[in-house]
């Protein structure tokens, strides 16, 4: 049981982290964060059983940002079963932020748009259940979402059962129009409340901007928690976001997982190798995937890279253990993850600047970065190419383009259960040093 209300506990790690005006507190952040951890202990678990593995899917605003109808969400759900989008794991389609009147009802509920959707949200839910597809919605743990329409601050326990009895399967939540006065864990914590409170299984999606350093304490509340601001459609913004998840991979787990935000594969800011870089990277830190182009006019190269199978199949191991990474020498990275079985997801990065005269770097792992022995004879398989490079001992070297990326598959020919304990994170990290509040004056 714990020793004080979850109420009171709120309230201290508030007071420490937050100033009267409502500041942030920087040099007390390790004390409020140390709190968390016993804050979080104290409360319900989301309780919805779902993202065993990250989940995939479709998400209306990167492409369409507020410029949303049925018909778009229509013309996508058609697409993505046409495509086989579907069949590669993209089961999810979210309509995000943009749904609704400016006002709720007389009887406070959220209304949705009748200009947008003239044939009632609830068609439009069924249409995309019709297909095959889980349906998700989108709303805010402030006053107004970030387009300025109603938040669900103070409205949770109304709103999640408005998202279950339309038969929602899915609900991104964001941060807008939140003062700091208002503790962060508590709005989010209300929000999973009234979702386990409903009896609907509805996959909570915490976007949180890494806002409080959700990674110390979302598994309880959330199934994936952004560790960022949202992502950009350029090879700057995505290594921000990736840059912003480097050394979070031990916080996730099935059911939990760190969110470097939604993908810009499809769209014209990134080049076809960039995309696939950028789909690699995700795929192996076990973000969450969701599709951000716009499906009428994605390619057919950007449509490859995201049905990818053997890719795909590195996020969704069942061992749930995210990749990370664990090797940097200036611009060329290697990162890596242990796959069910024991083998290892490996990605071979080069970032090297794109005016370099030289644009293919050999980028090297050692089977010590990996755990395992260096005699040891293993197997490398080419997950994009889909086929076996052969077999090596001590180390593997590829030559990787610029702003490119190889990933392979490693498998010992002997295989060993201990390969499986392998973590992608130093040993040092396991632990938060105890250290955490005696440190802070």
């Amino acid at each position: 049981m714990c020793a004080y209300s979850t109420t009171t506990l709120s309230d201290v790690v508030y007071s420490i982290a937050v100033t009267s005006s409502g500041r942030m507190r920087s040099h007390h952040w390790p004390l409020a964060a140390a709190l968390l951890t016993a804050y979080i202990a104290c409360v319900d678990a989301l309780n919805n059983g779902l993202a065993r593995t990250p989940h995939m899917g479709y998400n209306t605003w990167n492409c369409f940002a507020g410029d949303i109808n049925e018909n778009i969400i229509k013309s996508t759900a058609n697409i993505m079963v046409k495509s086989g989008l579907i069949k590669a794991g993209y089961d999810y389609l979210v309509i995000d932020d943009g749904w609704s009147e400016l006002d709720r009802g007389k009887d406070g509920k959220i209304i949705a748009s009748e200009t947008r959707f003239p044939s009632g949200i609830q068609h439009v839910a069924d249409y995309v259940h019709a297909k095959g597809l889980k349906y998700g919605m989108y709303s805010d743990a402030g006053s107004k979402t970030c387009l300025g329409l109603p938040g669900s601050r103070g409205n949770e326990e109304l709103d999640a059962q408005y998202f279950a009895d339309l038969g929602v399967d899915f609900l991104k939540y964001d941060n807008c129009y939140a003062p700091a006065s208002d503790w962060i864990v508590d709005r989010y914590s209300a929000m999973r409340d009234a979702l386990n409170k409903t009896g609907r299984p509805i996959l909570f999606s915490m976007c949180n901007w890494g806002a409080g350093d959700p990674w110390k304490w979302a598994q309880k509340v959330g199934n994936s928690w952004r560790t960022t601001q949202d992502i950009e459609n350029s090879w700057d913004g995505m290594l921000r976001c990736l840059d912003n998840t480097i050394g979070l991979s031990r916080y996730a787990e099935p059911g939990a997982w760190n969110d470097p935000d939604m993908l810009e594969v499809g769209n014209p800011g990134l080049l076809e190798n960039e995309q696939r870089s950028h789909f690699a990277l995700w795929c192996l830190l076990k973000s969450p995937l969701f599709i951000g182009a716009d499906l009428r006019k994605l390619s057919k190269s950007a449509l490859e890279i995201l049905t990818a199978n053997e890719v795909i199949a590195v996020n969704q191991d069942p061992l749930g253990v995210a990749g990370d990474l664990i090797w940097k020498e200036g611009p060329i990275e290697v990162y890596a993850g242990p796959l069910k079985g024991g083998s290892r997801a490996v990605v071979l990065f080069n970032r090297h600047s794109i005016t370099t005269q030289y644009p293919i770097s050999n980028v090297t792992v050692t089977w010590d970065h990996l755990g395992y022995p260096s005699d040891a004879q293993a197997t490398v398989r080419d997950l994009h190419a889909a086929k076996d490079v052969g077999v090596f001992a001590e180390a593997f070297t590829a030559g990787v383009d610029i702003h490119d990326a190889v990933m392979v598959k490693i498998t010992p020919l002997k295989k060993e259960q201990k390969y499986e304990e392998w973590r992608p994170w130093p040993e040092q990290y396991t632990m938060q040093p105890s250290s955490a509040i005696s440190s802070v004056a």
